[in-house]
């Protein structure tokens, strides 16, 4: 989908004829699937609301007190209603037409946040780590509910009638099958805006194992042309294997039929193409009013995480672009702890040095943290599980994410982050090491010695190193291998080891001084 087509529908009435077949006009008005009962409306922007109907009739839509009309071209209207204050007391909206009234009840203005990624966000509810007593205790009407149906598409859809979707409000009976992580942003961050009667709105839109490609518009991907090889090329390639083993299948299928021979054989998956779930599940989120997104993924760009620098920031920003809604807060989860089901003890862990696709791709979210505007990362180094990639501890991972959307977007008095470097220097043969974000000063979760240290000197070798704390806010690191340091990583691991925290007990995030080439950073 076209950037000017994108703006056309975030922006004006008249909506384009090039997404036309996404929408079947009929006689009767309705709302696009988005809007149905306790839905939750964006406070505070100018918001869109839209559906269909049959060219040239008057559309018109009521909601607290506003009144909007506009003409239905193509298909769809599009109206604009003057920015909401917060309320969590439903009412009816309803858009009237010459001949029907589409309406929808128990609607309220607060926070709308979208929920996306792979499988740690897609996680559910019911199978995080005791989750009894939570769902138990979920029902709040000022936290609302929508997922959306899984769809892939080569094409771009801006519509929902593939599958029923609605608006739940959070309780046992709903809370169970939704994203773990996104339930337990949502309950910390409605918490917090009690007081001022804010209704929290989450939706949740993720597929698990696929990879930020796909989370893409196919413009986002060909406007760089450093992806023509490793996405684009990749792509077409992957495809036209699986058509080949489809083939394949089909022929062995058929010949154990005609002997009457059972076939085990599963049929093939196919694989990811680029954009398909932008296209099948974000583009039909457009332009729908929202607060910001937070995005657990990462784990199937491992392999390519330098790469993930560039695709990452690209991929924020093409969602920022389409939505027409600013630099919107955008937070991710930095990847969890885990050892590749290697079932290792952590002392054998713990005493490894050497290089890590994780450790790399976790630099690129801080990186892209740090230098596109209102994005952040909430790190879990003290939440995973070494033999599992799904973690079931998801609780402290939406707390995090939500300190800092409470730090950043309702500058609530909050610390959102652990120990951050700032500084390092040399002293003969030690690395002072200095942070901020202390919260009262840095400690360990054990009380020992900092662990996840290693250092190395001009031969770029690393070695296990040791550490202490000295003051509130210094680290010291030395290593008898090393005489003259060069370098120091902390966590610098597929699972680390660490133990640093600050005074609120937020971790530190893993790291490395030195700039030299990582193991995923392509040679020019």
């Amino acid at each position: 989908m076209s950037t000017s087509v994108l703006r056309t529908i975030s922006s004006a009435l008249l909506l384009g004829s090039a997404l036309s077949a996404s929408f079947h006009a009929s006689a009767a008005v309705r709302l696009h699937p988005l809007f149905t009962d306790h839905a939750v409306l964006q406070r505070g922007i100018s918001l869109p609301v839209w559906g269909t109907a049959d060219d040239g009739e008057k559309v018109t839509v009521e909601f607290r007190g506003q009144k909007v009309s506009t003409v239905a071209r193509n298909g769809r209207w599009i109206v604009r209603l003057n920015p909401l204050s917060a309320n969590g007391a439903g009412a009816s909206l309803k858009a009237t037409g010459p001949s029907n009234t589409a309406a929808i009840t128990d609607v309220v203005v607060g926070e709308v946040w979208v929920c996306s990624g792979q499988s740690n966000m897609e996680w559910p509810l019911r199978a995080s780590y005791k989750p009894e007593a939570d769902i138990a205790a979920s029902s709040n009407s000022h936290l609302r509910l929508f997922t959306v149906v899984k769809r892939r598409s080569p094409e771009v859809k801006t519509d929902l009638d593939y599958a029923p979707h609605s608006w739940s409000v959070a309780g046992p009976d709903t809370v169970p099958s939704f994203s773990a992580v996104g339930y337990y942003f949502g309950r910390d961050l409605a918490a917090s805006l009690k007081a001022e009667g804010v209704p929290v709105g989450l939706i949740h839109t993720s597929w698990g194992g696929s990879p930020a490609e796909v989370w893409m518009s196919d413009e986002a991907i060909r406007g760089n042309p450093s992806y023509t090889r490793d996405l684009q090329d990749a792509d077409a390639a992957s495809y036209i294997a699986y058509k080949r083993s489809l083939v394949e299948f089909e022929k062995e299928k058929a010949a154990a039929a005609a002997k009457g021979e059972p076939f085990k054989r599963n049929r093939p998956y196919p694989p990811w193409q680029n954009s398909e779930l932008y296209n099948g599940m974000i583009a039909n989120l457009i332009p729908y009013g929202i607060r910001g997104a937070i995005w657990y993924q990462g784990e199937s760009n491992a392999g390519r995480a330098w790469q993930y620098r560039e695709l990452f920031a690209d991929m924020i920003t093409n969602w920022r672009r389409d939505w027409g809604q600013g630099n919107f807060p955008f937070y991710a989860v930095q990847l969890a702890p885990w050892d590749m089901n290697r079932k290792r003890e952590l002392s054998v862990i713990a005493n490894e040095v050497g290089d890590s696709n994780w450790a790399e791709l976790r630099e690129a979210q801080n990186y892209v943290a740090a230098t596109l505007p209102n994005a952040g990362v909430a790190v879990i180094t003290d939440v995973g599980d070494k033999d599992d990639i799904h973690p079931t501890r998801k609780a402290p991972v939406g707390a995090r994410l939500a300190l800092l959307a409470r730090a950043n977007v309702h500058h609530q008095a909050v610390e959102a982050y652990g120990p951050t470097l700032q500084t390092h220097i040399v002293v003969g043969n030690e690395v002072h090491l200095r942070f901020s974000h202390l919260a009262g000063g840095l400690k360990t979760l054990d009380s020992a010695a900092p662990t996840g240290f290693t250092v190395a000197g001009a031969d770029r070798v690393f070695h296990r190193a040791t550490a202490r704390i000295r003051g509130n806010s210094e680290i010291v690191v030395t290593c008898p291998e090393v005489a003259k340091p060069a370098a120091v990583r902390f966590g610098w691991a597929n699972h680390p080891v660490v133990n640093l925290v600050n005074g609120d007990g937020l971790p530190a995030s893993p790291f490395r001084t030195d700039r030299w080439e990582v193991t995923t950073q392509k040679k020019p």
